[in-house]
């Protein structure tokens, strides 16, 4: 089966910086697979994640869509794309525009992608909000009305409003607190399922990547160290940044 989206010895580097972010990384992710991108800070999993959304350009390698690669200037190519690839970000406090009503917001996708008419969008708003546990109503209502764990359901109704085929998470519930993120995560869990999604998730919470994610990959400066089935990775890591990483998850006292 062809991979969805593909990153094949890929390096990538900030402008000006003498070093690269990361570097010699080939991930694949197939259609309905999730994958998780785990490691400490600065280990490079939103510079992937950026590098998987067409955001930044790598400075060695190929990032593939559909087994094609992908071509920045391509407008036919990346609107396809834009389609089939969308965003859940970090904070859902940010990532929301507080000046406008949430019914805009969730239909921004489709009036961006030239999917939908105004008027024409209102019943998938509708429908994506639904889909997310708000009310319909909801679409009149500006985000500060709303508690943290509720903005997130709207920006996860924006990411699929247009019903993509990929969705990229970025550090989905870490802004949240610890009952709204098991109800966040079960959300991601019940659309991945129902949709079929394929879902690539950046996260440092190994409790939610176990939840989640089929795969996992694991970064240690800008490299991947180890990348396999998470139950294995995570029961029986064979790298010793990856034992490291999982005893450094607090536990209880006995």
């Amino acid at each position: 089966m062809t991979p969805v989206l593909e990153l094949a010895d890929v390096a990538a580097r900030y402008r000006g910086a003498r070093a690269d972010v990361v570097s010699d990384v080939s991930l694949a992710v197939r259609p309905g697979e999730s994958l998780a991108l785990v490691g400490e800070s600065g280990a490079g999993k939103t510079t992937l994640l950026r590098l998987l959304l067409g955001l930044a350009r790598p400075t060695a390698g190929t990032v593939r869509f559909d087994g094609v690669p992908l071509a920045l200037r391509d407008r036919q190519q990346m609107r396809r794309f834009r389609r089939s690839v969308q965003c859940v970000f970090q904070d859902p406090y940010s990532s929301l525009d507080p000046r406008r009503r949430v019914g805009p917001i969730v239909a921004e996708p489709l009036r961006s992608l030239g999917l939908d008419t105004r008027a024409g969008a209102a019943p998938k708003v509708a429908a994506a909000l639904e889909a997310v546990g708000l009310p319909a109503d909801a679409a009149e209502r500006y985000p500060h009305e709303f508690s943290g764990g509720q903005r997130q359901r709207i920006a996860i109704a924006r990411a699929t409003v247009c019903e993509p085929r990929v969705l990229l998470a970025d550090e989905p519930v870490s802004a949240l607190d610890v009952t709204t993120r098991v109800k966040v995560v079960d959300l991601l869990a019940e659309l991945k399922r129902e949709r079929g999604l394929t879902l690539v998730m950046v996260s440092h919470d190994l409790s939610v990547v176990a939840s989640l994610c089929e795969r996992t990959a694991v970064l240690e400066q800008g490299r991947v160290v180890e990348q396999g089935d998470t139950a294995r990775v995570l029961g029986a890591p064979a790298h010793a940044y990856t034992r490291r990483l999982i005893d450094s998850v607090p536990r209880l006292p006995t």
